[in-house]
């Protein structure tokens, strides 16, 4: 038999005019019972209601303020408190109702709640005892009809069918889900885990959890609602009557910790959740994700039908309590349900902390008049919202009873404002905040208690305002570790092909899409502003939507640009505002390279075209102005070996080494000297160089073209301004400093102009032997005796004998290896003057001559010690013939005539100008005998 009503509430039905009339509207999510229910509430004089959550309280508490006015409606919760002195409109949660005063509606929500194992004994109860004088309604699901019509046999059922249609869609991977989906999880360490990875793939995700204040999740929901983020993530707190536009909800669990064992969901809890996908009359779909199994074809069904087993047992705890002394509570409170189908609720939290404090003496012994047993009692009552029921929780309440039974049966005012200001803190991470929350949440409920603090409206203000503070510092936290404001907004954004982005971008570059910070425009490069690939992802997809005009406005100012605005860089990149927007790359030829545009996707190919022909023209123009003579190499028209030694100080860069053309050199003719000296190439014993090339500008440009032409840039980089020589490092390699016109002396780089000033020192220092480094030796070279020493090496010179005060000298390798006779067979062969049979006598040589082989190739503008100078190239006879005595000897071989035999003939001997300062050399070499 169902438990007697309580008194006062049977005197007001038997005094109504009219029977009170108890309905139970049952049905599944969204088929508007709550909305019916706030309707036949303003339709009396009077009413209450109470919710399953405070968070719904408040809710609904503001849509009756809005149909009533704030003087007529009270919202009373655990930790709130509103109640005007006209109140006749009281909204409630199930636990806060005050059941004593008499209203002519009232109404219940989720009362199949009745069979949880947590909460359940308080919706029985009201199930029982809680009437309205006029009207009675209970809201649920349709699971409890068979227990409810037992226990109230009196009420009329009503069903109503489900506004929209729910459906199945199965697995989905986290990241496709849709836009307005709700992902359930129930942990919070899983509900941040998902909520993370939906931040980094689709910009962010609100959090709704039972541990959050409800000012945070409200705040958090409102996020979602408000279109700032398209997923939510939540636990099964979204269950309980959260009314928001979830188009899809997405288990990735399908089982919980229940306080006592983990366990998976019963088909009603799953559908409990699913049904907040689809709202009004839009339809809703469910599916699972992450790592969640399918569900089975039965459940899918049992959800998609609404058709579930019933309630079989409600959770039941006696309310009829006797406070004479603590034993008499325990035992009433332990007392047996009246029917088979109703659970005694064992282990609540107040029974718990009844338990913990009937173990304390000082508290016992305090518990000397029923009316201390009721207060300990009303103690209990006081929540832990941290749900652990701690050690720290019982002596909290110990000293609670311990205040109130003593002096002036009051909290102390200055306790209770230490309390509180321990929590009063906005620092530290997610945790540490909700469970200050927490802690602040259970001083919110005790300075409710008018009757136990001073000043309860102060002390009511002041939890309020600490919690606040708390909510709102939790729901920043939580907002900037799962939203990305920007990245959810471009990626709402972008869904939309058709909408018009609202972009910027400015004066230093910065880019601006929907008034958020993309990223920043370096030249003609957009460098994103991105946290993880897939904000980069989302970021470059606007970047190609709002940046394609801004880049060919960009573009055309290069174009339009002087000169003076582009740079090349010391890594071949062309620069413009700083920025690079091509390089030089391997050509062709080393002296021709390649240009480059730099990846740009932003750059369509007409664009590209656009900006590789201003680039080309570009560095055409540079090279004219910083190595005009680079350019006359390569325009040059010659022929002969002028051609040859022109190409091979093309390609190295205006040099080349004088042993590898020494052949060309000694086949020159006046002419072809004159043609060399034209372009700018200098004639040296150890180099062939362009003396304009040697200057800064031009030297910075030839390492650019080898670095391209090879692909290397050596760190050194070419020498400092102004210096003719550097130290170089093993790792830079010696081809680079060829390419810049410098040549390695003793692991130094010298410029070739000073290895030919330092080459004909030495040359007229070791004419006569053996020498010492001289003072003259190392200022011009400008560095130590010992280093000099190792430069000689490179100069061709070789340690010699010691002075005999011990000066180290040097002397130098005079005689180069001789050809191989079939070489010097051949050499012969080429130089034998036109007409001439081999078996024909060469003509006598004159009897002053010098050596050609051993003839140094002079310096312009130099002369070794002892001689004269001579011009470049040599002067010919005093008539004015240019050409030189020994080619007017050469006799020619007509056209058509008889070649030479075969016959064996004298090794041809050189004829030599007898006006030659080497003359004497050849006579005591070879003396009078015509040889």
């Amino acid at each position: 038999m169902p438990a007697p009503l309580r008194p006062g509430i049977l005197a007001a039905m038997v005094h109504a005019e009219l029977p009170s009339l108890v309905t139970a509207v049952l049905g599944p999510t969204n088929t508007g019972k709550t909305h019916l229910a706030i309707e036949r509430l303003l339709g009396h004089e009077s009413g209450m209601i109470g919710f399953p959550l405070r968070l719904l309280a408040r809710e609904n508490y503001d849509r009756v303020v809005a149909a009533k006015g704030p003087r007529a409606v009270a919202l009373i919760t655990g930790e709130e408190k509103i109640v005007p002195p006209e109140a006749r409109y009281f909204i409630c949660t199930v636990e806060s109702m005050p059941l004593d005063r008499e209203v002519a509606f009232l109404a219940v929500d989720e009362i199949q709640l009745a069979g949880d194992p947590e909460r359940g004994h308080v919706f029985t109860d009201r199930l029982l005892h809680a009437r309205g004088a006029e009207e009675t309604m209970f809201l649920g699901a349709d699971t409890i009809r068979p227990l409810l019509q037992r226990l109230v046999p009196e009420a009329r059922v009503e069903t109503r069918p489900r506004l929209s249609r729910l459906e199945y869609v199965g697995p989905c991977k986290i990241t496709r889900l849709p836009r307005r989906s709700a992902v359930v999880a129930f942990s919070a360490a899983d509900v941040y885990a998902l909520a993370e990875v939906i931040r980094r793939q689709r910009g962010g995700a609100a959090v709704v959890m039972g541990a959050l204040s409800p000012r945070t999740r409200n705040a958090q929901v409102r996020l979602f609602q408000e279109g700032e983020v398209d997923y939510l993530v939540a636990t099964d707190a979204i269950g309980m009557g959260l009314n928001m536009d979830v188009d899809h909800v997405a288990f990735a669990e399908d089982s919980k910790f229940d306080g006592r064992v983990p366990r998976k969901l019963t088909p009603p809890e799953l559908a409990q959740i699913a049904g907040r996908a689809g709202r009004h009359m839009n339809d809703g779909t469910f599916g699972v994700t992450m790592d969640c199994r399918p569900f089975a074809d039965e459940v899918v069904a049992a959800i998609e039908e609404h058709r579930f087993e019933p309630v079989r047992q409600l959770h039941w705890r006696n309310s009829a309590l006797s406070f004479a002394t603590v034993r008499d509570l325990k035992r009433t409170l332990e007392e047996r349900a009246p029917q088979d189908f109703l659970i005694r609720k064992r282990d609540a939290d107040d029974q718990r902390a009844l338990d913990a404090l009937a173990r304390m003496p000082e508290v016992m012994d305090r518990t000397t008049a029923p009316a201390r047993v009721r207060l300990l009692w009303d103690v209990c009552q006081i929540p832990d919202f941290q749900k652990t029921m701690s050690e720290a929780h019982a002596r909290l309440l110990a000293q609670v009873f311990a205040h109130l039974t003593e002096g002036s049966e009051r909290l102390p005012s200055a306790w209770v404002d230490e309390q509180m200001g321990r929590f009063d803190r906005t620092d530290g991470d997610i945790d540490t905040l909700a469970a200050r929350i927490a802690h602040v949440r259970t001083w919110t409920y005790i300075t409710n208690r008018a009757d136990w603090i001073d000043d309860p409206v102060d002390r009511q203000a002041r939890a309020r305002a600490i919690e606040d503070r708390l909510s709102d510092a939790l729901h920043d936290r939580l907002t900037q570790r799962f939203v990305d404001r920007r990245a959810a907004t471009l990626s709402r954004r972008l869904k939309d092909e058709d909408a018009d982005l609202i972009a910027a971008v400015a004066a230093d570059g910065t880019v601006l899409v929907e008034g958020h910070r993309v990223g920043h425009l370096e030249g003609l490069s957009f460098v994103p502003e991105a946290t993880d690939a897939a904000d980069a992802k989302a970021v470059l997809a606007t970047a190609r939507r709002v940046l394609p005009a801004e880049i060919a406005r960009r573009v055309a100012r290069i174009e339009a640009c002087d000169d003076a605005a582009i740079a090349l860089d010391d890594r071949g990149r062309f620069l413009w505002e700083g920025s690079a927007f091509a390089r030089l790359v391997a050509g062709d030829a080393v002296w021709r390279p390649e240009i480059r545009i730099s990846r740009n996707e932003l750059l369509e190919p007409p664009l590209r075209d656009r900006l590789l022909a201003r680039a080309r023209a570009w560095f055409e123009s540079h090279q004219e102005a910083v190595a005009p003579r680079l350019v006359q190499l390569q325009r040059a028209d010659l022929d002969g070996p002028a051609r040859g030694i022109a190409f091979q100080v093309l390609e190295g860069l205006g040099g080349a080494s004088a042993p590898a053309v020494e052949t060309l050199v000694k086949d020159l003719d006046d002419d072809g000297r004159k043609t060399l000296a034209r372009v700018g190439i200098r004639l040296g014993t150890e180099s062939l160089y362009v003396p304009e090339l040697l200057k800064p500008r031009a030297v910075r440009l030839r390492s650019l073209l080898w670095s391209a032409a090879s692909g290397r840039y050596p760190e050194e980089g070419p020498p400092p301004e102004g210096r003719v020589q550097v130290v170089r490092a093993e790792a830079t390699p010696a081809a680079y400093d060829a390419a810049l016109g410098y040549a390695r002396l003793g692991g130094r780089a010298v410029r070739v102009d000073m290895v030919e000033r330092l080459a004909a020192l030495v040359r007229r220092a070791g004419r006569e032997g053996p020498f010492a480094i001289t003072p003259e030796m190392l200022s011009l070279a400008g560095v130590d005796a010992e280093t000099f020493g190792r430069m000689l090496l490179d100069l061709g010179c070789r340690p010699a004998a010691a002075a005999e005060d011990g000066t180290p000298r040097f002397e130098r390798r005079r005689n180069r290896p001789k050809p191989k006779p079939e070489q010097s067979e051949r050499r012969r062969r080429r130089r034998r003057p036109k007409g001439e049979t081999a078996a024909a006598p060469r003509p006598a040589a004159p009897a002053a001559a010098a050596e050609p082989t051993a003839e140094p190739v002079p310096v312009p503008g130099e002369a070794a010690a002892g001689e004269p100078a001579v011009a470049h190239p040599p002067a010919g006879p005093p008539d004015g013939d240019a050409k030189p005595e020994r080619q007017r000897q050469r006799p020619r071989r007509r056209k058509g005539g008889p070649k030479p035999t075969g016959a064996a003939q004298p090794p041809r001997q050189p004829t030599y100008d007898p006006n030659s300062p080497f003359a004497v050399l050849a006579k005591l070499r070879f003396g009078n005998s015509g040889r």
